[in-house]
């Protein structure tokens, strides 16, 4: 195991800076999001959900405590492993089961799967399928935003394997050159598909590497929601105030493999286990109950919570429609030709 892909210390004895409300949205979050991802890879087996899919566990952390840091008003760009971000950002969870079936109820009308959520009315723009694209799709978004005087952050999640395209260059010249209200969030889990971050990046420092374009930077602990919440709330709020765009870099780790079809040989098994030893869901949840803010009967209850909610989606998913076939051709840039 290289020191990069070393997990981070223990998240410091500090209180949790929350009060008991926040704390338990947060965790009730990243429960819902196990619990549905989990599921996924089941229903994934079991071919109810085909294509590709590619499962945020043990990354919770990121995608809740930087959307728990950003306005109902913000722009979202996700990359193909977004179901989290989609359902933190308020996309219901029986329409992404829907979707990932690929059901007309779907938040994409089941034409999207498991990689392309996308829903506009929480600014929610992707699930995007090509390693960097969103990159330059929030780039956009942000100078459209600037040349219309939109106070508002443009907040793009991607993957550090995404760092070794030169979409990411480009962006992070055009957005901190324009000044563009732009927050680029690096999830960077050290394996870009099966390739570690040393075997494909001669600079390992990522920060370094955003840094280079005179763009502010911060580094954090992925693996800790209340490091994740603190840092993305300092971000966010730097470029709400008019300061161009800032780099976030989340160092955290995925516990399953890259997607359902990648048979995870590139790693030590003990190198997986040492990460979920600092899985977000329960270091977050001890801390909490070391404090009295959570009792084990309200784990419990919040774990039941979630498990209700994925019943009634999958129950959701089952019994919705089958886009007609009449209408397959819709919305196609370019229709077949008659015969």
């Amino acid at each position: 195991m290289s020191p990069n892909q070393r997990p981070p210390e223990q998240a410091a004895s500090m209180p949790v800076p929350y009060d008991k409300p926040l704390c338990i949205a947060l965790l009730n979050d990243m429960l819902r999001i196990r619990r549905m991802e989990e599921k996924s890879a089941e229903l994934y087996g079991a071919g109810k959900i085909r294509g590709f899919l590619h499962l945020y566990v043990g990354e919770e952390a990121v995608a809740v405590g930087a959307l728990h840091a950003l306005a109902a008003q913000d722009n979202i760009v996700a990359t193909y492993r977004e179901h989290g971000h989609a359902l933190v950002r308020g996309v219901p969870m029986n329409v992404i089961m829907a979707e990932m079936f690929g059901k007309q109820a779907g938040c994409s009308r089941g034409r999207g799967g498991s990689m392309h959520l996308f829903d506009r009315a929480t600014h929610f723009f992707g699930g995007n399928a090509i390693v960097g694209s969103g990159l330059a799709l929030v780039t956009g978004l942000a100078l459209a935003d600037k040349l219309q005087n939109i106070a508002r952050v443009n907040a793009c999640f991607f993957g550090e394997g995404a760092i070794a395209e030169g979409v990411f260059h480009e962006s992070m010249n055009l957005a901190a050159l324009w000044g563009l209200p732009a927050l680029f969030v690096c999830e960077n889990n050290f394996y870009a598909m099966g390739t570690a971050l040393a075997r494909s990046e001669s600079q390992t420092d990522l920060c370094a590497k955003a840094a280079s374009y005179n763009m502010p930077t911060r580094k954090v602990d992925g693996m800790d929601v209340v490091a994740v919440h603190e840092a993305a709330t300092f971000a966010a709020q730097q470029v709400r105030d008019g300061n161009g765009p800032f780099f976030l870099e989340c160092q955290t780790y995925r516990f399953r493999a890259h997607s359902m079809f990648d048979p995870d040989l590139y790693r030590d098994a003990a190198e997986i286990e040492q990460w979920k030893q600092r899985g977000p869901l329960h270091t977050f949840s001890n801390r909490l109950k070391a404090e009295g803010k959570l009792s084990e009967e309200e784990f419990l209850a919040l774990d039941a919570q979630a498990e209700t909610e994925l019943q009634a989606a999958l129950a959701f998913a089952e019994a919705a429609d089958w886009e007609p076939t009449e209408d397959l051709l819709k919305d196609v840039y370019s229709p077949a030709a008659a015969p």
